[in-house]
């Protein structure tokens, strides 16, 4: 699926980057092929307008913030949240109204970063109900980019038939090939999966796992929320909670920027923060390196391709079948595949 032809996935929150990237002044972004610059207004919230001053088509990224607008570096045109010209110095020192304006899109702060959509959203941002827990703190693990499609690696997210082969070198079970099968409920914003899997633990994962048994399990417990974001809740013997919240932003139709949160119900002293960094990332190189190495799309009508030959598959089919409901929904008759 080509993600920048499909117009209704503009309609959706995407977590673009940690709010305080902004402190030293804007940044430039690509959000489904578009040019955004993201920068924060007077009251320090995070505010994207397009990346171009409607003046002489400069890049407003290579500007700067003043008294909470995002200054042109061309000619010093300022903007405000909006996208409203607010000062033009070639004419007035002073605020004014000039009738003039680029873009703006909806960007709200959640969770520690910048939420961007395209278009009006016709669903609001997932809540993570241990946010605001005093008994979980929130860790940033990473937002990378990876060459790869936002759907290919959300069913990846889903797929325990990877585990035994792809994390060998980590948790998964070479001895162990058959997956678990997931409980699944479909729902309104994506569907809710379950399953209880036995993991490897290594030595470097004790602390993380909260037993220094060679093997433990851990049960799963999955959300998926449309179209590109998912929440993974571990939970160990030990009574350890690991919680991955992922969302798989679309920068065009070859990568994503793929952002990772971590809560956690346990303490620094427990668990140093940089062992949780090291030992997901790990684990996460690990998917990003196969699933590059893949095509960068991901064709969405599983009509056209032989996918359905494993119960493990169902995730996936259940994923693709709903992306392409909503599409259809919202009269995208015709789904733009770049490999059919």
């Amino acid at each position: 699926m080509l993600t920048t032809k499909q117009k209704t996935l503009r309609k959706f929150w995407y977590a673009v980057m940690p709010v305080h990237r902004l402190n030293d002044g804007p940044k430039p972004f690509r959000l489904l092929g578009e040019d955004i610059v993201l920068f924060l207004d007077a009251a320090g919230r995070p505010a994207a307008l397009k990346d171009r001053c409607c003046h002489r088509t400069a890049k407003l990224s290579k500007g700067w913030c003043e008294k909470g607008t995002l200054v042109c570096g061309y000619h010093g045109w300022a903007y405000d949240r909006g996208g409203e010209v607010v000062k033009v110095p070639q004419v007035s020192s002073e605020p004014v109204e000039s009738g003039f304006s680029t873009p703006a899109y909806h960007c709200e702060e959640r969770y520690g970063y910048a939420w961007v959509a395209l278009e009006d959203p016709i669903q609001p941002i997932f809540e993570i109900p241990e946010e605001n827990d005093p008994g979980f703190r929130r860790i940033f693990q990473f937002y990378d980019e990876w060459k790869t499609a936002p759907l290919r690696m959300m069913e990846n997210s889903f797929d325990n038939a990877h585990f035994s082969f792809v994390h060998r070198a980590t948790f998964g079970q070479p001895d162990q090939p058959k997956p678990q099968r997931y409980d699944i409920a479909e729902t309104d914003y994506g569907f809710y999966a379950a399953s209880t899997v036995e993991v490897k633990n290594p030595p470097e994962a004790h602390r993380v796992t909260g037993t220094s048994d060679p093997v433990t399990s851990r049960k799963m417990v999955n959300h998926w929320y449309l179209p590109f974001s998912r929440r993974m809740d571990m939970e160990y013997p030990s009574g350890l909670r690991h919680i991955i919240i992922n969302c798989a932003t679309p920068i065009d139709d070859g990568r994503i920027q793929l952002m990772q949160l971590l809560y956690r119900n346990d303490t620094e002293k427990d668990c140093p923060t940089q062992i949780l960094i090291d030992w997901d990332w790990k684990i996460t190189f690990e998917d990003k390196e196969v699933l590059e190495s893949t095509d960068p799309d991901a064709t969405i009508d599983i009509s056209r391709k032989v996918e359905a030959h494993m119960a493990s598959d169902r995730p996936g089919i259940i994923m693709r079948r709903r992306l392409l409901e909503l599409l259809r929904a919202h009269g995208e008759d015709e789904v733009t595949d770049a490999r059919a």
